[in-house]
């Protein structure tokens, strides 16, 4: 039997990290033979959680990745913090891991860095989804090493 990962994202991002993420997954060892992607695209941020559970539940994904992008308006903000608990709803309900891959628009000022963070946090979280399911030693050598995903790791700090 063949595993299903879901991927998730949203209009509303200003970068396909959907398209990053399902790049990243194809490099790895079993794509097509040990598991397959599932993509849908939502509206926005609050619509996400929905469409994680309906993927876990209807479409028997094992893992679900959740894209999105917050402006850096207030409203935005309060807006990803409202979806990201419904995410943790959705794992709870579940008992699947979803992992929650948001971008904040102020995280940088400059569009080229932005996007690069949103490229690499979604190609590295998609390769920590195929090693949760896989390969989870791969997780637990990198723990203590304040790895980040979108920009340089900050190191262990002893």
């Amino acid at each position: 039997m063949v595993d299903r990962i879901g991927v998730v994202d949203t209009m509303f991002a200003r970068v396909d990290m959907a398209a990053d993420a399902l790049a990243e997954l194809a490099t790895c060892e079993g794509y097509r033979e040990r598991f397959e992607v599932v993509r849908r695209t939502v509206p926005g941020f609050k619509d996400l959680a929905v469409a994680c559970k309906m993927l876990i539940e209807r479409e028997n994904c094992a893992i679900v990745l959740a894209l999105g992008m917050a402006g850096t308006a207030d409203v935005d903000q309060v807006c990803a913090h409202e979806a990201s608990q419904g995410l943790m709803a959705a794992r709870l309900m579940t008992s699947t891991h979803i992992i929650e891959v948001f971008v904040h628009e102020n995280e940088a000022d400059d569009p080229g860095l932005l996007a690069s963070v949103c490229r690499e946090r979604a190609r590295k979280h998609a390769r920590n989804a195929y090693w949760l399911l896989y390969e989870p030693e791969q997780l637990t050598r990198r723990a203590g090493h304040g790895i980040r995903q979108g920009f340089p790791d900050a190191g262990p700090i002893v």
